[in-house]
């Protein structure tokens, strides 16, 4: 499951905040887990085969526990799991295998992994936490989610930069969903009234993603409103250099 981080082969645009983040939780965690990387490469684990192991548990912590109600324990499992992000990308980079696929294979598994957290809620809203409302919040979370990442992978597929950082991506999107969980799930151990944290993290989530869905639709309009211009603009400059051109060897 993807962090604020560079995964293998992916390319990134933060905002500064986003970029000193980056930067120094990186190193931090570098240092940690180099160690750890070599020693599994030592034993012959490829970097994919960590990628889908972390995956699978992060799909378990959010489906095992979440549905319910176990927010605590599952946001603990998903946590720990989530570190294979950043041990398969330490893994890559020792062995120089930084590859298309394996940035294909993060961003693929980074969108069932997502699947599975909002899943996980919706499951427990549509059960034995009986509120229809915040189960198609999470539904929509789930939906508004996977479309935000697909029109930024469509406009970049049809040559547009799509240059904008929208409100709530998928690093604030997990932070958000996964803190407000984790925090929820100390209501089992008698913390009054925090419960409460993860519907209005969820709200929050939806909203913030409708709004950064509409800012990537809005910039993808325009950025190929200018290309097109662009276009427009080289081709009908094309005749008027064919002419000067015949002109000349006239």
């Amino acid at each position: 499951m993807g962090q604020p981080v560079v995964s293998r082969g992916r390319a990134a645009t933060p905002t500064l905040g986003k970029a000193m983040l980056n930067k120094y939780a990186r190193a931090f965690f570098t240092r940690v887990l180099t160690p750890f990387a070599a020693f599994l490469i030592r034993r012959g684990v490829s970097p994919d085969t960590v990628t889908l192991l972390g995956t699978a548990g992060v799909i378990a912590g959010a489906l095992v526990f979440y549905p319910r109600g176990e927010f605590f324990w599952g946001t603990i499992v998903i946590t720990l799991f989530v570190f294979s992000d950043l041990v398969d990308g330490n893994m890559a980079r020792q062995m120089g295998r930084s590859s298309r696929w394996g940035a294909f294979l993060d961003s693929t598994l980074d969108r069932v992994a997502d699947g599975a957290i909002f899943g996980g809620f919706a499951l427990w809203y549509a059960g034995k936490g009986d509120d229809i409302a915040l189960c198609a919040v999470s539904i929509f979370c789930l939906a508004s989610g996977q479309v935000v990442s697909y029109t930024k992978a469509r406009g970049e597929s049809i040559g547009l930069p799509v240059a904008v950082n929208g409100l709530v991506e998928r690093a604030e999107r997990l932070v958000i969903s996964l803190v407000a969980a984790g925090l929820s799930g100390l209501h089992a151990f008698g913390v009054p009234g925090i419960d409460v944290l993860l519907p209005i993290a969820l709200w929050i989530v939806a909203v913030g993603s409708l709004v950064t869905l509409i800012q990537r639709v809005v910039t993808v309009r325009r950025e190929s409103a200018e290309a097109e211009a662009e276009a427009a603009a080289a081709a009908s400059q094309e005749p008027t250099d064919a002419s000067r051109n015949s002109e000349a060897t006239s």
